[in-house]
């Protein structure tokens, strides 16, 4: 299993865009974690799956609320990634509003998730191999904290963790 230290696993996400530019087409995209994350401190959580009750209630919004306070503590980006297709993570964001607060990345295959060690098997729930609900800093591709809930909890991996972390981290 990822653990603090660790670099991220090599992967590719997908990321979709609704309007082109900066080089990007509309629809899917590839994102490169590591050409992403190099460089950069990002805040990254994942979660079970898009649209289910508490990611939209409580997980997503929790980062766009505290996008500001994060950037200022020195995040430069934050990422949600999920075992979903890009277009389910496209049309949950437009439905989280998080453009420009919070990039969608979808894990389909669940390649990224497998990678980290961070598997839950929803086998029994119908909605198969999915990821543990946990966030992450990341600075220059390694892990600098790691935040993991026991199943079916929320007490760890949201934004206001992350904040004081993130602030820990810059001081």
């Amino acid at each position: 299993m990822l653990k603090v230290g660790d670099k991220l696993p090599a992967a590719t996400l997908q990321e979709y865009v609704e309007v082109e530019g900066n080089g990007c087409s509309i629809g899917p995209n590839p994102v490169d974690v590591a050409k992403a994350a190099a460089g950069k401190t990002i805040a990254i959580f994942a979660l079970p799956g898009a649209f289910t009750p508490t990611c939209s209630a409580k997980h997503v919004p929790g980062f766009i609320e505290q996008a500001k306070a994060l950037h200022d503590a020195g995040v430069d980006e934050i990422w949600c990634v999920s075992v979903n297709d890009a277009f389910v993570m496209g049309a949950w964001a437009r439905d989280q509003k998080t453009d420009g607060k919070v990039r969608m990345l979808a894990d389909g295959s669940a390649e990224f998730t497998q990678a980290t060690g961070l598997t839950l098997d929803l086998n029994a729930r119908g909605m198969g191999l999915r990821s543990q609900r946990y966030s992450m800093l990341v600075v220059d591709g390694v892990v600098k904290t790691l935040n993991v809930e026991a199943p079916g909890k929320f007490e760890v991996s949201d934004a206001q963790t992350m904040l004081e972390q993130a602030k820990s981290a810059k001081a």
